[in-house]
């Protein structure tokens, strides 16, 4: 995607051939920061702090601090602990353990002379597969933006409610559930997106709305509990929403508040997908609701908002009481009965343990 006409991907190698570049989400949409980053413990920050997030761009993240720690040692019991230190930054988006994984599998047999390069090449392979994922879910979504807007007047756009960001921010390019929407854009295809605030960090305000700002997509921005009434007076056609992690059942676990628009949905009748590539998915749940670890982040993200004042200056500032504690659950769970489709890279799956082995088969022996 574009930022000022110039492309940019969420991640990239710097210059130097070694050390790691990414945008620095934490200041968007006031102020567009690209941060070097040049330890593990660096990475290890950006993924834990959200300069970097989305279940995918944290993957690729820990990708590439595997490398660099391979690169300052490439020994066994450095790579055992990389892993280790990385796995524990955030605990929900299976695709960090997966790309972690995905690391030690493939330097574990080779020489230690070997690793450092080796690691970084397939680190790099992990980015780039994730965008040709990301892709084919926008083909894939697009098919059912253009039979909803088959239904419609010549000229209504869709309208297409979102949550949180799981937009191209949220992955290398592309994004997951913003896929779609970008697609149906470029070939003029008319659409309208309903963005969710997405309270406590307001990923969908700072992001989302930025994202499609820059894009040229028509898009407005709501208050999370406005869904429901809109859903209500038929104003949403679809929603779309993204997942950190998926059960082998098809319970989808996604950012706080989902739950809710598909509850909402559910008993409006609306259609509601979630876009996901397959490392999202984990083979290994089957009850999203009793086995997916939610993550409770501080209370800090709740209590206090970034924004920009009149004078330009960025800021935080208090929206409660100092003496009132706060809870932070940053995750919940959708189970499979509310989802209509799973939007995958292979095509769109009944959200339920055939449903997703009809497009994975290779996994059925797992």
């Amino acid at each position: 995607m574009k930022v000022a006409g110039t492309h940019y991907r969420t991640i990239w190698l710097n210059e130097d051939g070694w050390s790691v570049d990414l945008i620095d989400q934490r200041w968007l949409p006031h102020d567009f920061r690209v941060e070097n980053v040049r330890t593990v413990e660096g990475i290890a920050t950006a993924i834990r702090d959200m300069w970097v997030r989305g279940a995918p761009l944290i993957g690729v993240t820990a990708a590439y601090g595997v490398a660099i720690r391979m690169r300052e040692d490439p020994s066994d019991a450095s790579l055992d602990g990389v892993w280790e230190t990385l796995h524990a930054t955030r605990p929900t988006a299976i695709n960090l353990r997966w790309a972690l994984d995905a690391m030690r599998a493939t330097l574990r047999p080779l020489p230690e002379s070997e690793r450092a390069a080796a690691a970084y090449a397939r680190a790099a392979e992990i980015a780039d597969e994730d965008v040709e994922l990301n892709r084919a879910i926008g083909r894939h979504g697009l098919a059912i933006i253009k039979e909803i807007a088959a239904r419609k007047k010549p000229g209504e756009p869709v309208n297409i409610l979102t949550h949180c960001n799981a937009g191209w921010l949220a992955t290398v390019d592309y994004g997951t559930a913003t896929a779609p929407i970008y697609l149906s854009s470029e070939e003029g295809l008319p659409v309208h997106v309903y963005v969710d605030e997405t309270r406590p960090r307001n990923q969908g305000a700072h992001l989302t709305a930025w994202e499609m700002a820059g894009h040229g997509v028509p898009h407005t921005l709501i208050v999370d509990n406005a869904g429901g009434h809109l859903m209500q007076h038929d104003m949403i056609d679809m929603v779309i929403v993204g997942t950190d992690r998926t059960t082998a059942h098809g319970d989808v676990c996604n950012k706080i508040g989902t739950y809710l628009k598909a509850l909402a949905a559910k008993d409006n009748s609306v259609p509601f997908y979630v876009a996901l590539p397959s490392p999202t998915i984990d083979w290994t749940v089957r009850d999203g609701v009793k086995e997916i670890p939610i993550e409770e982040r501080s209370e800090d993200e709740v209590s206090l908002v970034w924004g920009r004042t009149e004078s330009g200056e960025i800021t935080q500032v208090r929206i409660s009481p100092e003496m009132t504690p706060a809870a932070n659950p940053a995750f919940d769970v959708t189970p499979a009965r509310l989802v209509t489709g799973l939007i995958t890279e292979r095509g769109v799956a009944k959200a339920s343990a055939d449903g997703l082995l009809d497009l994975f088969p290779e996994k059925a022996a797992a």
